[in-house]
């Protein structure tokens, strides 16, 4: 009698309020299903995590977890459900001899370099590292700290078994406490030696010492094998750029590749190399005068009288716009060819640049490519808009820098750490020598042509061994250009720059990397 009952009164709940019982029934329904798919989500992010973790070749294609840098990505990839972060490193436990401080100086990435050295004298002292401060006086007046160009969290866990890094130093050394730094700027191109013996002493004595200039400062060579390869590993591994500045270097990679090969230009004929350099070939009267008064301007620039030609004849001078487009014709480049500007503002604008549009149409810039909003947050912060132009450069096809300067020389390291990737590095003293006969009327341009390219055929990214010249350390191979410790042994030139082979060439780090 308990049951029927029971059961009549369901049915009258039924009976009498249906609309009610009905989306219940549909809820847990919809409910169950939500619960379900969430956790099968689940268990496959769990499956895949542990799968690359045990065989991580396994799923590479599934999973594609490759980052630009050590591949440019062909399309951009937007997934719903990243896979998850790789597991951090064990920390390396030490006891810490003090706290370095340092301040970088110059554009991005001569600073880039230096955070590199830094890291690596912090590991060599066993040091506590502050995240570097970056320049806010040059030339430039950028007003990005650190975290506004790099992924500092990235940068502090993926270096943890290495050195010790700290976002800033504790309280009891600020100036509040009474606490003075011990600045000064380490000795340029010292070894191993130098630092061990005549800075590690200074921390037992101040506690936190402040290197308050940080360019070049280790030198290329006699550095330890480990060491060289911790270098490679902050600048291949530990420097990642913000989510926000990859995002759109990504999208410009794209938009460039959806079009073809292409070439990244570095035209360094910008203000403040011209005026730092004394370089005024092309320039009117009125320009060279300007870029003489910004010269004396700026105290630090050491050099005020410069004479132009003299400078130009020794190859130290940037290309002029007019000069890169004969060399590039001269190399068979044709007017199909698409070339990225990667520079800022060419001095002298477009009329600086109407002959090299005239041969070459298919011109673009990140301003041209890009909806002046996407470029907005990046305005008025030159090492931001410069490091869209470093990653595209890196993606290119061919990269080819009309100076020597410390974009060219970091970019040409990365192509060199990607497979030898085609770079062109022009011969300048050559070409001028070669561009004076050319438009003098003494050298035909069949034969102006066949020099240029045969000036090159050995400046195009292929292996060599860094030049050392000990007494001479300005004078030889940068480290970075050519970081020959990290890239692979036993690939010969004849093996890379045979065709299809170039782009295949496999690029190894110690284990340690």
């Amino acid at each position: 009698m308990e049951v029927r009952s029971e059961n009549n009164i369901q049915q009258v709940r039924s009976d009498k309020f249906p609309s009610q019982v009905l989306p219940r029934t549909r809820l847990r329904v919809w409910f169950f299903r939500v619960c379900s798919s969430i956790l099968l989500w689940t268990c496959m992010v769990h499956i895949v995590a542990f799968a690359e973790l045990w065989h991580p070749r396994l799923l590479t294609g599934f999973t594609g977890r490759v980052s630009w840098i050590t591949r440019p990505p062909l399309t951009l990839q937007h997934s719903l459900h990243p896979p998850p972060p790789p597991p951090l490193p064990p920390r390396r436990h030490y006891k810490s001899n003090g706290f370095l401080k340092v301040s970088c100086n110059g554009g991005l990435n001569q600073m880039r370099a230096a955070i590199c050295d830094m890291v690596t004298v912090a590991r060599l002292l066993n040091l506590t590292l502050v995240v570097p401060e970056l320049d806010k006086k040059s030339f430039w007046a950028d007003p990005s700290d650190f975290e506004d160009i790099f992924n500092v969290r990235h940068f502090i866990d993926s270096l943890r078994d290495e050195v010790r890094i700290i976002r800033r130093l504790p309280k009891r050394f600020s100036r509040k406490y009474g606490f003075e730094d011990f600045e000064m700027p380490p000795v340029s191109w010292s070894n191993e030696k130098y630092y061990l013996e005549q800075i590690l002493p200074l921390f037992s004595k101040h506690g936190v010492v402040h290197f308050n200039r940080t360019d070049t400062r280790l030198a290329n060579n006699g550095i330890p094998l480990d060491l060289q390869k911790l270098r490679c590993r902050v600048n291949f591994q530990g420097l990642k750029f913000t989510p926000q500045i990859e995002t759109l270097g990504h999208k410009l990679v794209h938009i460039l590749q959806e079009k073809g090969p292409f070439v990244a230009l570095h035209l360094r004929y910008e203000m403040d190399m011209l005026a730092f350099s004394g370089c005024t070939h092309g320039c009117t009267v009125e320009e060279a005068e300007e870029l003489k008064r910004m010269r004396y301007a700026y105290p630090w620039w050491r050099e005020k009288e410069i004479v132009s030609e003299e400078r130009r004849q020794q190859g130290l001078c940037p290309l002029t716009p007019e000069e890169a487009t004969l060399i590039l014709q001269a190399l068979d480049f044709d007017e199909e060819t698409q070339i990225y500007i990667a520079s800022g503002e060419i001095y002298g604008s477009e009329r600086r640049l109407a002959p090299l549009r005239t041969a070459f149409p298919r011109i673009v810039k990140k301003e041209i490519l890009l909806d002046p909003v996407e470029l907005q947050q990046f305005q008025n912060h030159s090492s931001q808009m410069a490091a869209l132009d470093f990653m595209v450069s890196v993606a290119s096809n061919t990269f080819i820098p009309t100076y020597d300067g410390n974009m060219a020389k970091v970019v040409e390291g990365h192509r060199r750490y990607l497979g030898f990737k085609k770079s062109i590095l022009p011969d300048r003293k050559k070409l001028v020598e070669l561009l004076d006969l050319h438009q003098n009327g003494t050298l035909p341009w069949n034969d102006f042509a066949v020099a240029v390219r045969q000036a090159h055929e050995k400046r195009m990214g292929q292996p060599f061994r860094r030049r050392v010249i000990s007494d001479k350390p300005k004078e030889e191979d940068y480290f970075y250009a050519n970081p020959q410790e990290c890239l692979c042994e036993g690939t010969n030139s004849e093996d890379l720059l045979a065709p299809g082979k170039s782009s295949k060439a496999t690029m190894t780090v110690s284990a340690q990397l």
